[in-house]
């Protein structure tokens, strides 16, 4: 009976709930709301729910799935997988998959929307700033700062170079940031137009040729490769499969692009991501770095929103500022909001088309903002 009861303790003390520290129940508890506003409240479901899946699971005491291997035993299942996120296999592939799925004919029929991509690139810059006067290195300041292009494959790619030991907190904050667009960037957009500006109505964009999508894709990646270099990982498999897509004669290569292949690797990226918070997640440091990191996305949204009413001062054809704040490059997530923020005060107002000309070069601004500053904080 002594025995019995020594081998029930001994299993006892084996299981996950004799080691569960507060730690665990605390981020448990994060990883829960993070499933909570993905399936209930429908924020970006494709990327909260591998993210919330995958914290949760990194809070299971004993289960060692981030374990390295050691000696003649394998490492854990997740080990492996967050090695497509360290040597930087991922965010390239999910840049190919958003290249296949995007149209960049509304930034090809308003340039001038380019701007307003760039402008969203301030928040980048004024978080390094920041995050540097309180205290982290440069490398660190410009990790941080990138969350603010709403870009979680930049931040990581970013990051990895930088500073890989934030790269867990950098990777949450991108990607949750990311999938709350749509809660975090509506007040910001209210406070700073008022309700003459959001109910401007825009003028037809007009139609592009099929030669000038074609050559798009080749002229950016010849430039933007050759202005930063480090940069050209992202830039090149994002235009690779935009000319897959533009091109119209690879059909079945762009809809494995599209759909297969970019759907495996969010799932594989979002666990990696959300494996990444365990309980040494709760820290000085990673608190900084999230609340860092939503300044620098509502710096990107205001200085979006606030260069389309400069813009105005100077136009004839006049620009609704609610798409000023789609210039951070979480595609198509950010256009929508500006749509959707629009139809509230004029529902015959169909913004999406102009808001995807500051998204999509938001997500080439990003990239470029991530090679400057690789190129000079390395």
């Amino acid at each position: 009976m002594s025995e019995l009861l020594r081998n029930l303790v001994t299993y006892l003390n084996s299981t996950g709930f004799f080691h569960m520290t507060w730690q665990n129940t605390v981020m448990l508890g994060v990883a829960l709301v993070l499933l909570y506003l993905a399936i209930v409240k429908q924020f970006e479901p494709l990327l909260l729910i591998p993210i919330g899946f995958g914290a949760l699971a990194a809070n299971i005491p004993l289960a060692n799935l981030m374990a390295a291997p050691h000696g003649q035993e394998i490492g854990g299942l997740f080990y492996y997988l967050y090695h497509g996120v360290k040597l930087e296999i991922f965010p390239p592939i999910i840049f190919l998959g958003i290249g296949a799925m995007t149209d960049f004919g509304p930034l090809i029929a308003a340039p001038r929307t380019l701007l307003l991509g760039a402008a969203a690139q301030f928040g980048i810059f004024a978080t390094l700033l920041g995050a540097t006067m309180l205290g982290f290195t440069p490398k660190e300041a410009g990790s941080i700062g990138i969350i603010g292009g709403a870009d979680g494959p930049t931040a990581i790619f970013t990051t990895v170079h930088l500073a890989p030991h934030l790269l867990g907190p950098i990777a949450v904050a991108a990607y949750s940031y990311m999938s709350l667009v749509p809660l975090i960037q509506p007040p910001i957009m209210r406070l700073l137009t008022t309700r003459k500006e959001r109910r401007i109505v825009m003028t037809e964009l007009r139609p592009v040729s099929r030669r000038e999508k074609i050559l798009f894709p080749i002229l950016v990646t010849v430039f933007c490769s050759m202005l930063v270099p480090p940069a050209a990982a992202l830039i090149v498999m994002l235009m690779f499969g935009n000319l897959l897509r533009e091109v119209g004669i690879t059909e079945r290569l762009v809809k494995t692009a599209q759909n297969e292949l970019i759907n495996i690797v969010t799932i594989f990226l979002g666990l990696s991501v959300g494996i990444t918070m365990d309980a040494s997640f709760l820290n000085v440091k990673t608190l900084g770095i999230i609340v860092l990191g939503a300044c620098a996305f509502a710096f990107a949204t205001a200085a979006g929103v606030l260069l389309a009413k400069l813009m105005n001062l100077f136009t004839r054809d006049k620009i609704n500022p609610l798409i000023g704040s789609a210039g951070v490059s979480a595609v198509p997530m950010a256009a929508r909001v500006s749509h959707n923020v629009g139809q509230e005060e004029n529902p015959q107002n169909y913004l999406l088309m102009h808001a995807m000309g500051p998204n999509v070069a938001g997500v080439i601004g990003t990239a470029v903002a991530a090679g400057v500053l690789i190129s000079i904080l390395k």
